[in-house]
């Protein structure tokens, strides 16, 4: 595969891993409105909210750190 390619595919992993995390980043608020609204465990849904919103974003920051630090020292071919 040409690096044109690599980078783009690469790109496109970055960007569909933010998009992922920007839609769980609304998803769950909106989880926890809902569940208060419907009086159904609230606590619950405040849980996964505590759970999984530091684990995206922890996931998403790696995946750009990494790719953009090895990409950081490489010479143009």
């Amino acid at each position: 595969m040409s690096q044109t390619v690599i980078r783009a595919l690469q790109l496109l992993t970055i960007g569909g891993m933010w998009v992922f995390t920007l839609g769980v980043l609304t998803f769950v608020p909106w989880l926890v409105f809902v569940a208060a609204r419907w009086d159904d465990a609230p606590n619950w849904s405040l849980v996964i909210a505590i759970i999984f919103l530091p684990v995206y974003i922890t996931v998403a920051a790696t995946l750009t750190y990494v790719y953009f630090g090895l990409h950081r020292g490489r010479e143009k071919d």
